[in-house]
């Protein structure tokens, strides 16, 4: 047999959206890497944001919008930027072309407490606005260890590929249940807790310390877990969806 071919650099996509003296948006990323480019908000100007969006909108383009402060959506509204909202606000999606992937399984993702739920909900919204199929329970933390038993038997039963478990405080989740589940563990820390290693320093430090085998993403990092659960799963893009409605439609 002969060697395989490499991949050259001349064979990537490169594509990019230039929006002069804000961006440079990389179109190709879903083509290389099976992830789409998400913008961050945070840091940037609301009319810097808006210039953004409106370059993607004339491209047809959809786009995820995440760390959106109160700032940034009233000044779009304001200029009839139009987006929809999760997480509280803190995710936004605009109408256009985003990939939709085929993948082989689902995503489980679970909070250990009502407090994580903001964060829980970023992973959740990008997986099911890329067309993943995404099981949830929250509230199942350590400190009452029967809701977390019967609600893995729920989600044992559906087979998910991946576990995002959220958690906040001593961080204890997503050990616990990497002991129990067939599936990969991803932990997430949540900026929850006070005092001495508060704000998410404890739980941080407790899944990097986990006994059990877990992948760990930083404090808050719901899109990044989101992102990387797509990677485990994606196959390859096999349409493009207009809207979150039509993305909807095949996750419920």
């Amino acid at each position: 047999m002969g060697r395989p071919r490499a991949r050259s650099a001349a064979r990537l996509s490169t594509r990019e959206l230039r929006v002069p003296g804000v961006a440079r948006l990389d179109l190709g990323r879903g083509r290389r890497t099976g992830v789409p480019e998400v913008i961050l908000a945070e840091g940037k100007r609301p009319e810097e944001l808006e210039r953004i969006l409106l370059a993607l909108r004339r491209r047809g383009i959809g786009a995820i919008v995440s760390r959106l402060e109160q700032e940034h959506r009233d000044y779009l509204e304001q200029e009839g930027v139009h987006l929809s909202y999760r997480s509280a606000g803190r995710l936004g999606l605009a109408p256009g072309r985003l990939p939709v992937f085929r993948t082989i399984g689902s995503v489980a993702v679970l909070t250990a407490g009502t407090a994580d739920r903001a964060v829980a909900e970023e992973a959740r919204a990008v997986l099911e606005w890329l067309g993943v199929t995404v099981l949830h329970e929250y509230d199942v933390g350590v400190a009452g260890l029967h809701r977390l038993l019967r609600a893995l038997r729920r989600t044992e039963q559906r087979r998910p590929l991946v576990y995002l478990v959220f958690a906040g405080r001593e961080g204890a989740l997503p050990t616990v249940v990497a002991g129990l589940v067939r599936a990969p563990v991803v932990g997430v820390p949540t900026s929850n807790g006070y005092g001495r290693g508060g704000r998410g320093e404890a739980a941080l430090n407790a899944m990097l310390q986990s006994c059990a085998p877990i992948a760990v993403v930083n404090i808050d990092g719901g899109v990044p877990a989101a992102l990387f659960a797509l990677q485990l799963l994606a196959r390859r893009p096999a349409k493009t969806a207009r809207s979150r409605t039509a993305a909807h439609r095949r996750v419920r």
